[in-house]
């Protein structure tokens, strides 16, 4: 079946309904794109992964609500392909197959939706997964907000791998692969309700690949994490409290653009907080701290990676940065939200 065979060119009711015009809607927009094996209610999945003694099952899931749905640098597909792979990754797993569940808006227009579509399909296939099953409802007009995209992912931990906040000491490295910020100075920009004017593109992309590669090059890694919503900083406020340990970031260190810092001088954001959709951070011990960051390094992921602080005794819980006039302040959780609907 071709696109040619939807005659309306905006999403109705009745495509929600349950008959000829939703079955019309999931074959011509998703299921020639996703081509999952069979029509069943449920995946079958086997992996060889699987069979291997001391080998663990992860799941994760996420929703998202961005807003715009496209942007710069990507679009509510990528980002939720992208968002559930990472959730994977930084914990040591390898990612296989996702689950994709839609709300769309009466009224958006299907060739948004398969633009969306086609955009998953693309950073599914460049990140090694499979999108396997899935759900699609219709709401009223106003109801939502055009399309809105809940993703569910399962992965393979290997044997011996033991990635968690708890683990990470004094003394560990603290590692992160790329500049900081583009994807919330990205969205921020894309609404346009401030006239800001910017070249920058989210920085979304899958980060497996990157993780493995640490992983091979640092096997003692501690922990990471992806640092959405709420940034950096909230992201090693989850590990210092986790660890009991404190964290000490050097701003000199600190990976940005200078358009980022300008447009969060010019709005009063703190861009240690701003979401990013392709940048982690990991904990190594200081003995592969260097072994990590070549790894990184040889990705297309992160060549822009570089140290940016250290797991210290004191302070357990906190998070500190050394400023550049030498003093420091504290780096605490977000409160509140800097943006919201960006991701």
């Amino acid at each position: 079946m071709t696109a040619k065979s939807l005659r309306d060119t905006a999403v109705t009711l009745s495509h929600g309904g349950g008959g000829k015009a939703m079955r019309d809607l999931i074959e011509v927009v998703f299921t020639s794109v996703f081509e999952p094996d069979g029509m069943e209610d449920q995946a079958r999945l086997t992996a060889d992964a699987l069979a291997e003694p001391g080998a663990q099952l992860a799941f994760t899931t996420d929703s998202f609500v961005v807003d715009p749905v496209e942007f710069p640098g990507g679009d509510i597909g990528k980002i939720a392909v992208c968002g559930t792979v990472n959730d994977l990754a930084v914990g040591g797993a390898q990612p296989l197959w996702l689950s994709a569940a839609f709300i769309l808006e009466e009224g958006v227009e299907i060739a948004l939706v398969q633009r969306v579509v086609a955009s998953m399909a693309r950073e599914a296939a460049a990140a090694g997964v499979r999108i396997v099953t899935g759900d699609t409802k219709v709401v009223g007009r106003g109801s939502a907000d055009k399309i809105f995209v809940t993703t569910s992912g399962v992965g393979v931990i290997p044997p011996g791998r033991d990635l968690a906040a708890g683990h990470v000491r004094p003394g560990d490295v603290a590692i992160v692969n790329g500049v900081l910020g583009d994807h919330g100075a990205t969205i921020l920009a894309a609404r346009g309700d401030m006239a800001l004017s910017s070249e920058i593109s989210s920085d979304c992309q899958s980060l497996n690949g990157l993780m493995e590669a640490v992983l091979a090059a640092a096997p003692h890694a501690r922990a990471a994490r992806d640092a959405t919503r709420g940034g950096l900083a909230s992201a090693l406020n989850e590990i210092a409290e986790a660890a009991g340990v404190g964290v000490v970031l050097e701003e000199t260190a600190i990976p940005m653009r200078d358009e980022v810092r300008g447009t969060c001088e010019i709005l009063g954001l703190d861009p240690l907080y701003l979401a990013n959709e392709g940048t982690l951070v990991v904990f190594v011990p200081e003995a592969e701290a260097a072994a990590a960051l070549a790894a990184m390094q040889a990705t297309e992921a992160g060549r822009a990676a570089c140290i940016v602080g250290r797991a210290v005794a004191e302070h357990p819980g906190r998070v500190v940065m050394t400023t550049l006039f030498g003093g420091t302040r504290i780096v605490d959780m977000l409160v509140g939200e800097q943006l919201p609907r960006i991701c």
